[in-house]
């Protein structure tokens, strides 16, 4: 991927935040911190896993140390390494272990989003699984303390899960596909900037 395409994956990346995260309200807690300026999208060049467990590091470290206010949370694109889901889904064990040897437990925790991603239990082309489909693998990188802040505010945060495979299933499958076609219509728009 050229620096062209990086700036594609960025771009296709905040598309989809803007119209599928925040415009699906999967979050209801994403739009504030987008509308503030509050979320750092960072792409990793990593090429081997080993590579992105030094920039998730540098990406935890970061975090930490930044106040809320300027960053709220880190969605760490890595479009280069990691595009087998499987082998991305062993890869969050070595992200939660980064965490803890940071002793960042119960300060940050790590989400996970692929292009590719399958709840337990369900089958690959389960629409429901589009709700934690993002354009390129992607860990995002949250404060445990906003997520507690905003779990408090919203009385119903069990129902975010159902919700949210129900909007999917009334979408279906041109729906996402459409929705999908439009963050890449979006990033090329915007010129991968």
């Amino acid at each position: 991927m050229n620096l062209s395409n990086n700036r594609l994956a960025v771009a296709e990346t905040r598309a989809w935040v803007e119209r599928v995260v925040i415009g699906l309200n999967l979050c209801p807690f994403a739009k504030a911190p987008q509308v503030k300026g509050q979320v750092r999208l960072v792409l990793s060049e990593a090429s081997e896993p080993e590579a992105l467990l030094a920039a998730l590091i540098d990406e935890l470290k970061l975090l930490a140390e930044a106040p809320a206010e300027r960053i709220e949370t880190t969605l760490l694109i890595h479009p280069h390494v990691l595009a087998d889901f499987a082998d991305y889904n062993d890869f969050l064990g070595v992200a939660e272990d980064a965490v803890a040897e940071l002793e960042l437990d119960g300060v940050i925790q790590v989400a996970s989003f692929h292009p590719q991603y399958q709840f337990a239990g369900s089958s690959p082309d389960d629409i429901g699984n589009a709700t934690n489909r993002s354009p390129y693998p992607t860990l995002h990188l949250l404060r445990e303390e906003s997520v507690e802040r905003a779990v408090a505010a919203f009385p119903e945060a069990a129902a975010i899960f159902e919700a949210n495979i129900a909007t999917m299933e009334r979408l279906g499958e041109s729906g996402w596909a459409r929705l999908r076609q439009q963050c890449r219509d979006d990033a090329a728009e915007a010129g991968g900037a």
